[in-house]
C-alpha cells in the first residue's frame, strides 16, 4: 500500500509559500538508494536553504507507476495536499510495457488538466527510451512529451536524465535507474523550471 512521503514538515503558511507535489515513478521514488539521497529529498533541502521554512515537497512517487496508475491516484492527492505545483515524472514504465504513444500522451494531458483544474501549475519532465525499442517507437515516445508541453503550454524539461543516461558511472547496475551520485544532477535538471514556477 502506498504511503505518501512528506519530505519535510518545515512549512510556514506565508503568502508566498507553496506545496510541490512530485508525481513520479521509481526515478523519483528513489529506487535502489536511500530516500534521503534522492533528488526529491535534495529538492526540499535546497528549498529550505534558499527559502527557510516556506515550501513543502510531497513525494507521491511510486516505483513501477504508469501514467494510468497516476491518473487514478491524482484526484485524491490534489484534494488532500492542495499543491500549487505538480511535477509530473512519468511515462517510462508505459514505454517499457509497449503502450502506444498516443495513449501515453492522452494520459499526460489528463494529468496536466487535472492539475490545472485544481489551480496547480504542472511541470512536465520529459523522458526518452533507448533505440533498441525501435527507432520509430523511441522517436514517437519522445515526441509525446514535446507535444503535450506545446499543446498544454506547461513548463517542460525535455529530458530529465540529460547528462546521466548512457553514463554507466552515474547509473545503478541495472543501467535503468540513476545512482545516488546522479541525484544532484537530476535536481539540477528540474530546478530551473521549478524555481521559475515558484517565482
Amino acid at each position: 500500500m502506498l504511503s505518501v512521503m512528506t519530505v519535510s514538515l518545515l512549512f510556514n503558511h506565508t503568502a508566498n509559500a507553496k506545496t510541490i507535489l512530485i508525481l513520479g515513478d521509481s526515478i523519483s521514488a528513489g529506487y535502489g538508494i536511500n530516500v534521503e539521497q534522492g533528488w526529491v529529498a535534495k529538492l526540499q533541502q535546497r528549498l529550505n536553504q534558499k527559502y527557510p521554512k516556506q515550501h513543502q515537497v510531497i513525494n507521491a512517487s511510486v516505483s513501477g507507476e504508469t501514467t494510468g496508475g497516476a491518473l487514478a491516484r491524482l484526484p485524491k492527492l490534489l484534494n488532500t495536499y492542495k499543491p500549487q505545483i505538480v511535477v509530473i515524472e512519468l511515462g517510462g514504465n508505459d514505454a517499457l510495457r509497449g503502450q502506444p504513444p498516443a495513449g501515453i500522451q492522452n494520459n499526460l494531458i489528463r494529468l496536466v488538466n487535472l492539475s490545472k483544474n485544481s489551480k496547480a501549475q504542472p511541470i512536465l519532465l520529459g523522458m526518452k527510451i533507448p533505440p533498441n525499442y525501435g527507432s520509430a517507437y523511441s522517436k514517437a515516445f519522445e515526441a509525446t512529451f514535446q507535444q503535450v508541453a506545446k499543446t498544454q503550454q506547461v513548463k517542460f524539461v525535455p529530458f530529465f536524465l540529460d547528462g546521466i543516461a548512457g553514463n554507466n558511472t552515474l547509473m545503478q547496475t541495472d543501467l535503468i535507474h540513476p545512482a545516488a551520485v546522479a541525484q544532484t544532477r537530476l535536481l539540477d535538471n528540474a530546478w530551473p523550471s521549478i524555481i521559475q514556477t515558484l517565482r
